[in-house]
């Protein structure tokens, strides 16, 4: 069965975004037998409908898959909502094809039901896509209900089956270079990170975070002798920067340290980035990540007050966020750092905790937001609907943000203060 899947990327970042989870759905569906084409639209882009237009024409797909990754860009000041062009591609595809629209994705598993009545798709998979989106194309080709598909919603009608996560991602192919995951040429001022997917599942319930709702709370791996095969297929064909998107790179510590292993015994001359929790990280592991060719670590610590990283539901100390940053620097790791200011139990003290406290780190990026997305099922939600901020009828769809109004105005002022004479400061 042809099969048309289309990752709808509408971010404007730092660095090209490339669709790896619809090229996990794409190496599922050809593993099963589909004749798969992958396309990848920016939105920013002027023609991207017409070039959806001329594939949907010449391939002639009886399902089209949809990725939705973000539904907003996160800011509370002149946010950008982002499911419009999702929209218009499925009404577009709709135009054009009677084919079955799915809905897929990080973006819609926060919104399954929302998001599917808002773009009006014809069905959506919430959750790991890569077992249920090849049982659906299977029901659909030989014309049977797809109601047993894990994860499957339909309009009006809600989650159908549960939810499906394997205790193990060694079952899953991984996509590799130009035959899942289309590698566009490095510009001369931007190298391209092909993104690199070794755990999925988060346990550790941060008041605001969304992941749970997208991966799971439990931790899975792929063992990191195929992570590692799957990254030398990449190197051959001439691709050197990785992006580890795992949500903690340092759970648990033991398989970080043995991916690295895996990597330094191989000699693989690469560049990579990750994002770590600040915490259970030892002078053993940096040094590791180092030698393997980490060149770039986010710390996930989010405030600098400890007051607030109790509210945060944050399981380190200042004290750990301050020596893990001084492990890196001994390895000269590019280390960026996130402020999310304004949350609950937020104060002006607070805040200059905060401040003086990423001031202090000397980091070489740091990225202060004002203002924190809710989202549904979080105890941030819960809170801000106890606290009137929202009703609990709201879906949440269209962006809201939790921020101490008495302190609204004041931190903007104080936030862009700061950063005016700190060039690596982005607010």
């Amino acid at each position: 069965m042809r099969v048309l899947l289309i990752s709808v990327i509408t971010e404007n970042l730092y660095m090209t975004v490339l669709p790896l989870g619809a090229a996990y759905i794409a190496a599922a569906a050809r593993d099963a037998g589909h004749d798969v084409k992958m396309l990848s639209l920016r939105s920013r882009n002027d023609d991207y409908l017409e070039i959806l237009k001329t594939e949907v024409n010449r391939f002639r797909p009886r399902v089209i898959g949809v990725s939705m990754r973000n539904v907003d860009d996160q800011s509370m000041k002149n946010t950008v909502f982002l499911l419009e062009p999702v929209k218009e591609v499925v009404k577009t595809c709709r135009a054009l094809s009677d084919a079955t629209i799915v809905l897929g994705g990080a973006g819609y598993s926060i919104f399954p039901t929302s998001s599917l009545a808002y773009t009006g798709a014809d069905m959506g998979i919430r959750g790991e896509g890569e077992t249920a989106f090849a049982l659906l194309l299977d029901r659909l080709e030989n014309g049977k209900q797809p109601l047993d598909v894990p994860g499957l919603y339909l309009p009006e009608k809600g989650l159908q089956t549960q939810l499906y996560f394997p205790e193990s991602l060694d079952g899953y192919t991984m996509p590799l270079p130009n035959i899942h995951l289309e590698i566009p040429g490095n510009s001369p001022d931007e190298p391209i990170w092909v993104p690199v997917q070794t755990r999925r599942g988060c346990p550790m319930d941060c008041s605001y975070c969304s992941t749970s709702a997208i991966e799971g709370r439990l931790l899975r791996k792929h063992s990191p002798e195929r992570v590692v095969e799957n990254i030398k297929k990449y190197v051959a064909a001439g691709i050197r920067h990785f992006f580890f998107v795992d949500n903690t790179f340092n759970f648990p510590a033991s398989y970080a340290k043995a991916l690295c292993d895996r990597i330094i015994a191989e000699k693989l001359d690469i560049q990579a980035r990750c994002i770590v929790y600040p915490s259970k990280i030892d002078a053993e592991l940096v040094q590791k990540m180092a030698k393997a060719g980490f060149r770039e670590v986010s710390l996930g610590f989010e405030s600098g007050s400890d007051v607030i990283l109790k509210s945060f539901n944050k399981r380190f100390s200042l004290e750990e966020v301050r020596r893990i940053s001084e492990l890196f620097k001994k390895e000269n790791v590019f280390q960026m750092g996130f402020l999310l200011l304004g949350g609950p139990g937020e104060t002006r003290e607070t805040v200059l905790e905060s401040l003086e406290f990423v001031d202090a780190l000397s980091l070489d990026l740091t990225k202060l937001s004002i203002g924190i997305r809710i989202y549904p099922n979080t105890p941030l939600a819960e809170r801000a609907i106890q606290e009137g901020k929202i009703s609990s009828r709201d879906d949440l769809l269209l962006p809201r943000f939790y921020v101490v109004e008495e302190l609204k105005d004041w931190l903007y002022e104080t936030v862009h203060q700061w950063a005016k004479d700190r060039p690596n400061w982005m607010v």
